[in-house]
C-alpha cells in the first residue's frame, strides 16, 4: 500500500466502484488482473491498494502516480481501453478522481 503523505508531490486518484455483490468478485479479480499486468507496469505508477467494502456493493481503489499524465497515458492505453469495456458490464458503474493530499495523520 502507498503511503500517504501531504508533501507528496504526485499525482493520487482514487477510483470507486458501485456494483452488486453478485458481481463483486469477478470484478475484483479482472481489477487485480488489471493492476498486476497493466497498470502497474505503466510509466509513473508509484503503487495501489484495492477495497472492498463488506456488504460487495463498493470496491475503491488508490493509486499513485508520477504526474497526472502517466495516469493518463495508461487509461488511454489500448489495453486498458479493453478491459476498462470488460469492467464496466460488471459494475453500475465507475468514477476515477485525481487528488492532491491535503494532510497526513
Amino acid at each position: 500500500m502507498p503511503e500517504i503523505k501531504a508533501d507528496f508531490d504526485g499525482q493520487t486518484v482514487i477510483c470507486t466502484f458501485e456494483m452488486t455483490p453478485a458481481t463483486a468478485t469477478e470484478l475484483m479479480e479482472h481489477l487485480k488482473a488489471a493492476y498486476a499486468e497493466c497498470i502497474s507496469k505503466a510509466d509513473g505508477f508509484l503503487g495501489a491498494g484495492l477495497h472492498m467494502n463488506d456488504a460487495q456493493t463498493r470496491i475503491a481503489t488508490y493509486s499513485k502516480w508520477e504526474k497526472r499524465g502517466d495516469y493518463q497515458a495508461m487509461l488511454r492505453s489500448p489495453e486498458m481501453i479493453a478491459r476498462n469495456k470488460v469492467i464496466n458490464t460488471l459494475c453500475r458503474g465507475f468514477e476515477p478522481v485525481m487528488y492532491e493530499v491535503a494532510a497526513d495523520f
